[in-house]
């Protein structure tokens, strides 16, 4: 199933709908992934990991320990995400789909929004 995500102003066609979103915390400068799929005007969190807990990081509901990865299945639909850029982390947000990624919010900027074509 392929399906088209809008980053910011920038259309980006999903061979499959399905993306992973990373990033490094803020306050406990651990990783975070999370497993995304498009579906219609929806998207929807298939998957979420974390390694290590802490201040607004705690596991969801169900998570299993895995490889040193807190790993659950929140099943969540929202119609977007926003994902503000602080530049606090020394790294940004990394999105990746099809076998290529890409980085973005790397400084202090504008929040960007995710949304289904």
């Amino acid at each position: 199933m392929s399906a088209c995500l809008m980053i910011g102003a920038t259309a980006l066609g999903l061979a499959t709908g399905d993306f992973d979103l990373s990033w490094t915390h803020s306050v406990e400068k651990v990783e975070w992934r999370e497993s995304w799929r498009v579906e219609g005007d929806a998207l929807r969190l298939v998957e979420a990991r974390v390694r290590g807990s802490g201040a607004g990081m705690e596991p969801g509901s169900g998570a299993v320990l895995l490889d040193g990865w807190w790993v659950w299945s929140p099943g969540l639909a929202v119609p977007a995400l926003a994902l503000a850029a602080s530049g606090a982390t020394g790294a940004g947000w990394t999105l990746c789909a099809d076998g290529s990624c890409r980085e973005f919010g790397t400084e202090a900027g504008e929040t960007l929004h995710l949304t289904p074509c």
